[in-house]
């Protein structure tokens, strides 16, 4: 009978239970890619990730979604490092080879922090008042300059002008996927606003056509976030606290550093247990 072995971990964790859940399969070399879509959907988690050998790096890292692979993501790569370093003893600093290219880690005094690659960017097409009613907010919660931003996985970053905000979003599915659908075809929502440490921030993405979830705490578009800083703030350094899953009752806690172009986020890593699939 074949059988995978696969940990789970908590991402951007303070506590055991807090953080953002992951699988990841230790080896993935003996699946096609429609048994690791179905492993991902047996998880059901945001995202489950697979390892591979890999000549470029400590080792390959394929992700995938319930419903389709995606080509970085930010929890996956903390949380497969965090594997990936136990399994093969590569030390506290190695690279892993994603889609979207190779993407450095490094753990120092328990936090996993990785470099994004510099980001792309493209205008948003709605106006501040489709993304406001695409929230379910007033027009006047819109902050500032919206903007796609892409530093491995596009995503929409919209401001908003306070905490309150950010939590009183409701997303439309309709007008969703009509205003933040990304070049992949993936309708996906970042909303965030400033606090004394930084910011707070949620995001939203659609599962099928008439359906939104929410991820507790997402390190592709904090990374995404690093790059808005840049194209609105220039040169300004930032060392920002994020905190995402808030009314999850799920506490994330990212941090955020962008100095001289370079885009870093890190969070802590608990490992809650590992196992075996069989079919």
């Amino acid at each position: 009978m074949p059988t995978i072995d696969y940990r789970l971990v908590n991402v951007f964790a303070e506590t055991t239970f807090g953080g953002n859940p992951l699988a990841v399969v230790e080896d993935g070399s003996g699946l096609s890619d429609a048994e690791m879509q179905a492993v991902a959907r047996q998880f059901n988690l945001s995202e489950t990730t697979f390892l591979f050998p890999s000549e470029r790096a400590a080792a390959r890292v394929r992700i995938f979604t319930p419903t389709y692979e995606i080509p970085f993501a930010g929890h996956p790569t903390l949380g497969s490092a965090q594997v990936v370093r136990e399994l093969f003893g590569c030390g506290d600093e190695f690279t892993l080879e994603m889609r979207a290219g190779l993407i450095p880690v490094r753990w120092h005094e328990g936090r996993w922090t990785l470099r994004a690659n510099r980001p792309s960017y493209r205008p948003m097409q709605a106006t501040p008042a489709e993304l406001a009613a695409m929230l379910g907010l007033p027009e006047k919660a819109i902050a500032g300059s919206a903007m796609w931003v892409n530093c491995g996985t596009e995503q929409p970053m919209i401001p908003l002008k306070s905490v309150a905000y950010v939590h009183a979003c409701q997303p439309k599915p309709a007008l969703m996927a009509k205003h933040n659908t990304n070049l992949s075809g993936q309708p996906k929502t970042y909303v965030f606003a400033h606090t004394l440490e930084g910011f707070e921030a949620r995001y939203f993405w659609m599962t099928d056509q008439a359906s939104v979830s929410e991820d507790p705490g997402t390190g592709s578009a904090c990374a995404n976030l690093g790059g808005w800083w840049l194209a609105t703030e220039g040169d300004r350094p930032l060392d920002a606290t994020i905190r995402q899953g808030t009314l999850l009752q799920r506490p994330n806690l990212l941090t955020l550093s962008v100095t001289d172009g370079t885009i870093q986020v890190g969070g802590r890593v608990i490992e809650l247990g590992a196992g075996q699939l069989r079919w």
